[in-house]
């Protein structure tokens, strides 16, 4: 199967041209809130000699996008012009950086000079279409990193260590499926800026870092997901590449790092869902389940790090009606094909944003419809009111927003709290809600999708059977599990 997006050509055996610039342009606000522009900062990618296309980045400064938002409006009577701007509130970073002297400070250096391999190795091979080959799970290539250096590596201060990549050519059409850039990924992951650990760890013991720009995520995983998601990859690229909406986690590569005398430690690169200029000031890891689901302590849910759970959940968010068509179609496609490869135990993952009250903005109360474009369901703002009649203006920019990445919606406080979304009330019947209404922006997606029903789970269902009510454990059977979270999901996010 072909996108009909092109890739950028391989480079040749030599220093070159830069393959990738970003741009950058630095503006400071000056006098009658103009913002005046700096000379743009150049990020340049090059391909060194040797083989494997081997490649570094030449940093000339670091990169800072300052935007503003400016309204202007004439005065007499007649309609408004404003400027349509965007204002964006910094997120702010969570975790931990990790500076030398840190536990994990070698196996990061370790992971950016495997990854480095591992993109330009890809670069310097044509882009050809999927064979069922390169789906294989003994589809992957193990490079020694020899302090020293080879022919094909760099030299190093770490100890001696092995990278295997697995699946290389199926992941690399998976970052253009999604539209990572080749240059942008290695910008993030591998950059002069150090990456972030987590506080938060899985149950199951796994490490979670951040990139600086908090648009990857690198998790540690068991070998069992292992093979579980290299099983599933053939399906999985299957209902992503049907599906552009789809709220799956986004995988962008899989590897494993062993030292000299160390562990082998394997790990997956996905996408962050709350990488956004907004900051996060609430988490919900949402399962549909009751047994275990709360957080330890109840302060924690002013602290918008933490990540409260389904008892702790005290809001209904209403969605605009094709939003919440369109979330709700495509929960159900995912979790079916969740349930066909037996998964389960997974989680719906939502960040809320509360946002300031913008009632007198034209903009906050522009309308929200449907458009369909290159066979997908975009948003689109109806800028009628705003003066933007332009057609070219609006088909030919980038969508505002797209499914899981900064919903418009309304989120009220529920009387009830937790017991009515678990509750077998139908899903038409709404909950009470109290006067507290917040204008937000919802991020969310299905997280956690490697872990099958196998002989572990059945065990842990059978044990938790005895403490609790059976349907109100996690762990239970894959087609159960799809019901009942559709189920629950339906509760919480309802149509406005």
């Amino acid at each position: 199967m072909r996108r009909p997006d092109q890739e950028r050509k391989p480079f040749g055996g030599r220093r070159v041209a830069p393959t990738a610039c970003t741009d950058a342009i630095h503006g400071e606000e000056g006098q009658g809130g103009k913002i005046t522009e700096q000379p743009p900062q150049r990020i340049c990618i090059w391909e060194c000699e040797g083989e494997a296309g081997y490649i570094t980045c030449d940093f000339v400064d670091s990169i800072g996008v300052k935007t503003q938002w400016s309204s202007s409006s004439n005065g007499g009577g007649g309609n408004e012009d404003r400027d349509l701007v965007w204002q964006k509130e910094r997120s702010e970073k969570v975790g931990r950086i990790i500076r030398e002297g840190h536990r994990d400070f070698e196996l990061m250096r370790n992971l950016q000079l495997g990854i480095r391999y591992s993109v330009g190795k890809a670069s310097s091979m044509p882009m050809l279409d999927l064979r069922p080959s390169d789906f294989n799970p003994l589809e992957k290539f193990s490079t020694r990193f020899p302090a020293e250096g080879s022919k094909s590596t760099p030299p190093h201060s770490s100890r001696e260590f092995r990278w295997k990549d697995y699946c290389p050519m199926v992941f690399r059409h998976l970052r253009r499926l999604f539209s990572v850039d080749p240059a942008d990924y290695l910008l993030s992951i591998c950059g002069n800026d150090n990456m972030r650990e987590l506080s938060s760890h899985g149950k199951s013991g796994s490490m979670f870092y951040l990139t600086n720009d908090s648009r990857f995520m690198i998790k540690t995983i068991k070998k069992s997901e292992l093979r579980v998601l290299i099983r599933m990859l053939p399906s999985y690229y299957k209902h992503v590449y049907h599906y552009e909406n789809s709220l799956l986690t986004k995988f962008y590569g899989v590897h494993s790092l062993k030292s000299i005398g160390g562990q082998k430690i394997r790990f997956v690169i996905m996408g962050n869902i709350f990488w956004s200029e907004y900051r996060i000031h609430r988490r919900f890891d949402l399962k549909g389940s009751s047994y275990g689901r709360t957080t330890v302590k109840v302060e924690t849910e002013n602290d918008g790090s933490a990540t409260l759970k389904d008892l702790d959940l005290n809001f209904v968010f209403q969605l605009p009606s094709c939003w919440h068509k369109k979330m709700t179609e495509q929960l159900k496609r995912d979790s079916e094909f969740l349930e066909s490869e037996r998964i389960m135990d997974y989680s719906f993952l939502v960040g809320v944003h509360f946002r300031k009250d913008y009632c007198d903005s034209k903009a906050d109360r522009a309308s929200l419809i449907p458009s369909v474009r290159n066979g997908g369901l975009l948003a689109e703002f109806c800028l009628s009111n705003l003066g933007y009649c332009n057609q070219d203006f609006l088909f030919h920019r980038k969508p505002f927003i797209q499914l899981g990445a900064k919903i418009p919606a309304r989120a009220e406080r529920s009387k009830h709290g937790h017991e009515w979304f678990l509750s077998d009330k139908k899903k038409t019947e709404q909950p009470s809600t109290n006067d507290e209404v917040y204008n937000v922006f919802l991020f969310f997606g299905i997280i956690d999708i490697l872990q099958d029903y196998d002989i572990s789970k059945k065990l842990e269902h059978a044990y938790k059977s005895f403490q609790a009510d059976p349907n109100s454990i996690s762990a239970v059977d894959p087609k159960l599990y799809s019901r009942r979270f559709r189920d629950f999901i339906s509760k919480v996010f309802v149509e406005n």
